[in-house]
């Protein structure tokens, strides 16, 4: 008999527990005004660098291979590129004399940033685009720290830089 008390007093208090015998449902909240929008965010702008092999990210903004050769192994639709500018990367001569030897780096940057002169058109759509978007050039490499990626986004940053203040 007890333990048949002691099971009728334990479900009455799961019951209870359950919400079973709450109270009614307050409507407060639809006095109150509703809950406004998060802003949206800014659109991300600016050069950034990143290795062609790594995934596609929405952050990458406009992706721009700026390798003079397509990277081995690599199928166009994994690059997911917006844009291939190959007119943009190091001479071949330039990149045979380099062959990403760290002693050579000084001097690359500077045979690399004498090339790029000759394409100004081509860095000023960079330019352009970059202050309305992300833009991230892609490279090959394996170094992340010594390739012409590096000295291509320092030269689109100062030159951005530059003209964005008077």
């Amino acid at each position: 008999m007890a333990a048949r008390h002691k099971r009728r007093a334990a479900t009455a208090h799961e019951e209870e527990g359950s919400g079973a015998y709450s109270s009614p449902p307050c409507f407060l909240h639809e006095l109150e005004s509703p809950p406004q929008p998060a802003p949206a965010p800014a659109p991300a702008r600016g050069v950034g660098i990143k290795r062609v092999y790594d995934s596609a990210d929405h952050g990458d903004g406009w992706r721009v291979l700026v390798d003079r050769l397509w990277p081995r192994g690599l199928s166009k639709k994994r690059a997911a590129l917006d844009e291939w500018r190959a007119d943009l990367a190091p001479s071949t001569a330039l990149r045979q004399w380099f062959h990403h030897d760290s002693a050579r780096w000084r001097e690359f940057g500077a045979r690399y940033r004498a090339e790029l002169r000759a394409h100004a058109a081509g860095l000023q759509a960079l330019r352009q685009r970059a202050r309305r978007q992300r833009v991230t050039l892609l490279y090959a490499a394996r170094d992340p720290s010594v390739n012409h990626a590096v000295v291509l986004q320092a030269v689109l940053r100062r030159s951005t830089r530059r003209r964005a203040t008077p």
